[in-house]
């Protein structure tokens, strides 16, 4: 794989045609990759720098898949005696179906199975974010996504998403092969660093979004954080 520049190839995930069981396997891989190497500390630490003194919180995510970025953001906040409320979007109605199965987000959240773009919202949330979303994206549809999360937050909005390097490409490719039993985590899990990201390309992003007061922080293992906050 040249990862000199972005890899536009489809990702098997996208498909319309997975087996319910095939997605739930791979939401669990992924909430285990996350917990493991980092990603939902990331999210956490994104959480906490829109986060300010607030004690009370909407938070929306996007690409929500199976619900796990936003229980890590729960159990954060009753750590802290912080009341949140979610709204989670996501295109695929069994991710929606398998996020609702967390126990630390029932009642607490609003699901909506959609394109993200497509959806208006009642009530603003605080803070929109982000998590290995970005990546099935082009530079063009990013410019528009950004412009939706600045938008449609009251606070500001994050992303969690993957830098694209060759020692994060072997690891995973290595890992997911000894390891994995998800045939869509084997293929897509190093698919995605090839899709990833490298600083300048957010940079550039920014640029033609227009969007000049934001930040991008690299992250353990091989992310980038990108936080924005509403002047």
């Amino acid at each position: 794989m040249n990862l000199k520049n972005r890899s536009y190839q489809q990702e098997l995930l996208d498909a319309d045609d997975i087996a319910f069981e095939a997605i739930q396997k791979n939401m669990y891989e992924l909430n285990f990759i996350n917990t493991y190497l980092g990603g939902h500390l990331i999210t956490i630490n994104g959480f906490k720098q829109l986060l300010g003194n607030k004690n009370e919180i909407l938070v929306c995510e996007i690409g929500c898949g199976g619900g796990d970025n936003l229980a890590a953001i729960k159990k954060w906040c009753n750590q802290k005696n912080i009341r949140v409320q979610f709204i989670g979007i996501d295109i695929k109605e069994d991710c929606i179906n398998i996020a609702k199965q967390n126990p630390f987000l029932q009642h607490i959240t609003n699901w909506i199975v959609s394109d993200y773009a497509t959806v208006t919202f009642t009530q603003m949330p605080d803070i929109i974010f982000s998590s290995l979303f970005c990546h099935h994206f082009t530079d063009p549809q990013l410019v528009q996504q950004l412009h939706w999360m600045k938008s449609n937050s009251t606070i500001g909005f994050f992303i969690n998403d993957l830098h694209r390097h060759w020692l994060a490409y072997k690891s995973i490719q290595l890992l997911t092969q000894l390891f994995s039993t998800s045939y869509l985590v084997k293929n897509d899990a190093p698919l995605s660093v090839a899709r990833g990201f490298k600083k300048n390309e957010w940079k550039n992003i920014f640029t033609l979004a227009t969007i000049n007061s934001y930040t991008i922080q690299w992250q353990w293992a091989f992310r980038y954080l990108i936080t924005y906050l509403h002047d």
